[in-house]
């Protein structure tokens, strides 16, 4: 995915790479329906940050992580962008937000002006800032990027170590969960990923200190095309049945497949 063509890329302040003191890199910021999670179907804007400490070989935003592409925005330019937008809904997304530690004080930001904000995150990260809803997607074996599952033009092999060493961090999760409202989102290819879903589920049940539901916990089907999703919604809505956990769709790559800005 490029740039977002709402940002002035030829701004001397927005240059990829010309960074400011309050500012973030941004790959996309654009209006759109949310379509993932609880709040699916839901009018939100959606801030992408570039930039992530893993690799998934699935990666739907390969601009953000594999191929790092970006604007550097302030943060009033990306709260006015915001306003511009009529949407009482944020989602911060990526790659992995919570890199920066400028996204607190966006988020803080948003909070001041009312705004209920999602924050999508790897769950690898913990940070203190007013988060209404943490959709934690902790990454599965099945994410890594070995040799055979490596994007096409990306490094082969380059990250697969970094990428299985990193993917899981128990503390952050566990402070994730017991400090903000969450869902716990797991992209699932087939029923091979569960028994290591429901291994995570009982360590993060027995670190942390709040309860973690069922209901709070959902499927979603592995795919960034149409063509993809209809290989493994089914029996990803399948399992959901099977284990009692939510399914979630993928509202956006059924109404407008892989485009950018959705």
């Amino acid at each position: 995915m490029p740039v977002s063509d709402s940002i002035d890329l030829d701004s001397d302040a927005n240059t990829a790479g010309e960074e400011t003191p309050d500012g973030l890199p941004i790959n996309e910021l654009f209006h759109s329906l949310q379509g993932e999670g609880t709040l699916a179907g839901v009018p939100s804007t959606f801030v992408r940050t570039s930039g992530c400490n893993l690799r998934c070989w699935f990666c739907d935003s390969y601009h953000t992580s594999w191929e790092s592409t970006h604007a550097w925005l302030g943060r009033e330019e990306i709260l006015a962008e915001i306003e511009a937008r009529d949407a009482d809904h944020v989602v911060l997304t990526g790659g992995e937000p919570l890199l920066h530690d400028e996204s607190v004080a966006l988020l803080e930001a948003l909070d001041e002006r009312g705004y209920h904000t999602t924050v999508e995150t790897n769950g690898t990260i913990y940070r203190d800032a007013p988060i209404d809803l943490a959709s934690i997607s902790p990454k599965l074996a099945s994410s890594t990027p070995t040799p055979e599952r490596t994007p096409e033009d990306a490094p082969a092999g380059e990250w697969e170590e970094r990428h299985e060493r990193d993917r899981i961090d128990m503390d952050a999760l566990t402070r994730l969960v017991e400090e903000y409202e969450f869902q716990l989102k797991f992209v699932v290819t087939d029923g091979d990923d569960m028994p290591e879903i429901l291994e995570l589920l009982g360590d993060l049940r027995d670190a942390a200190a709040v309860p973690i539901p069922d209901d709070d916990v959902l499927l979603m089907p592995e795919g960034a095309t149409r063509e993809r999703l209809a290989e493994t919604r089914t029996r990803v809505a399948d399992l959901a049945m099977e284990y009692g956990f939510r399914y979630t769709p993928r509202l956006h790559v059924d109404l407008w497949n892989d485009a950018p800005e959705t």
